[in-house]
């Protein structure tokens, strides 16, 4: 399979909602119609932070997302990228999708100037950790979540 990389369109709803939906159940993350309608008016504005780029197959049909922004990096006087959500449709893994809307993020951040592209995914997600390991190094860092 195929797959081409662009930005999200109004027009892609419904079908990026089945996609996080996914990524969402994949996780066993609740999630509710009015928190992907605020994510999706995140991204959908250009002033906000959030954005997305989605992988296509040849017949144009979306089977993956990649959900994106810049970071502030002050101990490196830097910018980076997040990528915060990479999910692809489990009937597309193994196509190339997830390195190719990574390597998307990468060239945009080229272009920004980024220093780094920065994600983080579950210890036991094998199957995306073999794909990051080709891509990109491992950190040694260690993430906190602390509720305010």
């Amino acid at each position: 399979m195929s797959v081409s990389i662009r930005r999200l369109r109004e027009e892609d709803r419904s079908d990026w909602e089945r996609l996080y939906r996914g990524y969402a159940d994949f996780y066993q993350v609740g999630q509710t119609p009015a928190m992907r309608q605020r994510v999706w008016s995140w991204i959908m504005d250009p002033s906000h932070e959030v954005e997305a780029f989605i992988a296509t197959d040849t017949a144009g049909c979306l089977v993956g997302l990649a959900h994106f922004r810049a970071f502030s990096r002050p101990l490196a006087a830097t910018v980076g990228g997040f990528l915060d959500d990479l999910f692809v449709d489990p009937q597309a893994r193994g196509s190339g999708a997830a390195a190719a809307l990574i390597a998307a993020i990468a060239q945009e951040g080229e272009r920004r100037g980024w220093s780094v592209i920065r994600w983080i995914t579950a210890d036991d997600n094998d199957r995306a950790r073999r794909v990051y390991d080709r891509l990109a190094v491992q950190t040694r860092w260690v993430t906190y979540d602390l509720k305010p």
